[in-house]
Parts: C-alpha cells; sequence; structure tokens
C-alpha cells in the first residue's frame, strides 16, 4: 500500500538582491543562471519559483516567474545560491543572456505552493520543453540525495522507484540531461522528429510505463499546457494522483493582478478562478478545467 503526497507549509516570500555568479547554455536559447541568494535558498522547496527583475530597468517593468532548478551548496553544505533554466522568449530573457557574474538583480520568492511529498510508490516526472526545470531538486529530494526548506522537510518515505519522462522537439533542444544522471534515477527521453530517444510525444513514454508491471502511484509534470492536459488524461483515466505545475504567465507573483488565473472544479458542474503563483502553480490533474 502507498501513501498519499502531502503539500508542506511555505516560508514567507522576501523581496532581495541577489548577485549573478555563473552562467552556461544549457541547449538551443537554453540557458542556466545562477543567483547568490542564501535566504531565499534556504527556503525554497521543489516546485516553488521565484521572480527576477532586472533593476532600473522598465522595459519590462515587471518580473518574470522561475522555476528552482535546484539549490547552490557552500562547502559546508549550507543553500547559498540558485539555479534556474529559461529559454530566450522576449526581452528580458534576451538581455540576460549577457548578465555577467557580479551583476545585480531583484528577487521575490518563494513563491507558489510546490510539489507535495511523493510519497512511498513509484514516482513519475513528466516534463515537456523547458518543463523539466523543476525536476531536478524534486528528484534530488525524491531520492534522499538533498534536503530543503527551512524546516528541511524530512521525507519519512521514498518513492520505490523515480524516473523522468522528458520530452522536446528535437536534440538540440534537450536541456541538462547530464544534471539527471543521478544514482537511482531512471530517465527516458522522446523528441517530436526522432533525433534522440523515442520518436513521438512523452505521452507514450507514459502511457508504456503505465503499462510496465511497475506502474507509478504518483505522477508529477510541468511542460506546454496541451501536454500537460493530456497526461492529466491519460493519469486520470489510469486512476493515477496527478499533480500539474502550470506554466501560466505572471505579472506580480503575489495574487494582486489576478493575471494567471486557471478555471479550477469546485463543485459538479461548476467551476471558479484560482491564482496559479498563490495557490498554485501545482494543481491536481481533475482539479484543472482546460
Amino acid at each position: 500500500m502507498t501513501s498519499t503526497p502531502e503539500f508542506s507549509e511555505c516560508a514567507t516570500p522576501q523581496y532581495l538582491s541577489a548577485t549573478v555568479v555563473e552562467q552556461e547554455s544549457m541547449a538551443q536559447d537554453t540557458y542556466r543562471l545562477r543567483l547568490e541568494c542564501p535566504q531565499i535558498a534556504k527556503n525554497i522547496l521543489p516546485g516553488q519559483f521565484f521572480m527576477v527583475r532586472e533593476p532600473g530597468v522598465n522595459d519590462p517593468l515587471l518580473g518574470r516567474p522561475f522555476a528552482l532548478y535546484d539549490t547552490c551548496l557552500d562547502e559546508t553544505g549550507q543553500p547559498i545560491g540558485l539555479d534556474f533554466g529559461y529559454v530566450v522568449v522576449g526581452k528580458l530573457t534576451a538581455r540576460m543572456t549577457h548578465w555577467q557574474p557580479g551583476d545585480q538583480v531583484e528577487i521575490w520568492g518563494p513563491l507558489g505552493n510546490g510539489f507535495p511529498m511523493p510519497g512511498s510508490g513509484a514516482l513519475a516526472m513528466v516534463a515537456g520543453g523547458i518543463g523539466q526545470t523543476p525536476f531536478l531538486a524534486t528528484a534530488r529530494e525524491a531520492l534522499g540525495l538533498r534536503e530543503y526548506g527551512q524546516s528541511q522537510r524530512i521525507l519519512n518515505e521514498f518513492p520505490e522507484k523515480v524516473s523522468l519522462l522528458y520530452g522536446a522537439r528535437s536534440k538540440a533542444y534537450l536541456a541538462g540531461l547530464d544534471d539527471f544522471k543521478l544514482t537511482g534515477l531512471d530517465v527516458e527521453v522522446a523528441t517530436d522528429d526522432g533525433t534522440f530517444g523515442h520518436h513521438g510525444y512523452v505521452t507514450d513514454l507514459l502511457q508504456q510505463q503505465i503499462d510496465s508491471s511497475t506502474p507509478p502511484a504518483t505522477i508529477f509534470c510541468c511542460g506546454p499546457e496541451p501536454m500537460m492536459e493530456a497526461v492529466g488524461q491519460i493519469a486520470i483515466k489510469a486512476g493515477i494522483p496527478c499533480w500539474l505545475s502550470l506554466e501560466t504567465p505572471m505579472a506580480c507573483g503575489f495574487g494582486a493582478c489576478f493575471s494567471c488565473v486557471a478555471k479550477v472544479r469546485i463543485s459538479d458542474g461548476e467551476w471558479d478562478y484560482r491564482r496559479t503563483c498563490v495557490e498554485g502553480p501545482v494543481f491536481k490533474a481533475e482539479s484543472l478545467v482546460f
């Protein structure tokens, strides 16, 4: 019998100045940026996010949300920084590619609810596009390789199996595969054009795993909305609990502007709006109305 995943209490967000430590290219138009920010690094949980803004720049005026890729530790094992991945899609991300070590940026977080603790059954993490970003920290926690949060939330039980199913358009857009070479983590890859791994969609890999002798007991998913909707439908049909991390565009990050609302079922045949930045970004698949 497997246990039910549970959410943890989240720390109060902080608005701070952070220092750029390093930056590297991960894939085509995709980068990893490291910020020194111990106050947030010691509090953040897998699946949470933070807002980043370039100081003194009014276009864009507001910050942009980025999910935690992983924390950076000092020589004593204490969290002192944050890694996050981004794809160049607009004005801010285009300028971010030119940020250098020592540059100062504005950051506030941790924000959102993050992923629940996975429980003891097999965990499948399904990612599409840049949706693999929140799963490095998630995998390390589920495998018992690292602890997160100020209270150091402790997993009393660990999944019997942890896998990452990762899909992208082509091999050129696969980001961070070497980072996911973790002891105990099974990684399967799909590309739309067949240039790497399975030729097809990542949902094919999920269905194969569900049909196998060791199907997942829990599914976490992040990526493009159509892919997440498909994953949610597959999970619901199979009767497997599934949590989706929405990539909804956000303006404020703390629930004041209502620009990131998602449709959520509240009763039979009825739905209401919920703010992705506050009530999410992680929602149970069956609660969402796409």
